[in-house]
């Protein structure tokens, strides 16, 4: 119920596959579309357990774009961490509309605020793909 795929992920030309982790559908119906456009294999999942089930499972995945504010008790911080428990050179990319009070963003990496702008989205995701 909580996943959606890009049915063409197994696909060739695909240039990287993306696990988006984002509880609001719409928003992540709209970047799985705007990945999809590019020639990415995107994966939805609308909470951590459905990602931490993907990423036990065999499906390849290149990077992480994961929301920090979730509604259950493991937040996109904590879900990369345990992501990158079983896949150690997952990349990882933050996305949220909140101030996160506290956090140290320059330790975490990437952030992109909410609203994304799609060449903004675009291009950082590119960016840690080429890294």
């Amino acid at each position: 119920m909580g996943m959606t795929e890009l049915n063409s992920q197994s696909s060739p030309e695909v240039k990287a596959r993306i696990l988006v982790v984002e509880d609001d559908r719409t928003f992540g119906e709209a970047v799985r579309k705007l990945l999809c456009q590019e020639g990415y294999g995107v994966t939805v999942a609308s909470d951590f357990r459905l990602a931490l089930e993907i990423l036990e499972g065999d499906q390849p995945v290149d990077l992480l774009l994961a929301d920090i504010v979730m509604p259950d008790s493991v937040n996109g911080i904590a879900l990369s961490r345990m992501a990158r428990l079983r896949r150690r050179d997952l990349k990882v990319l933050y996305m949220t509309g909140y101030n996160i009070p506290g956090a140290d963003t320059q330790a975490l990496g990437p952030i992109l605020r909410k609203p994304i702008d799609d060449r903004t989205l675009l291009d950082e995701v590119g960016r840690l793909l080429a890294a």
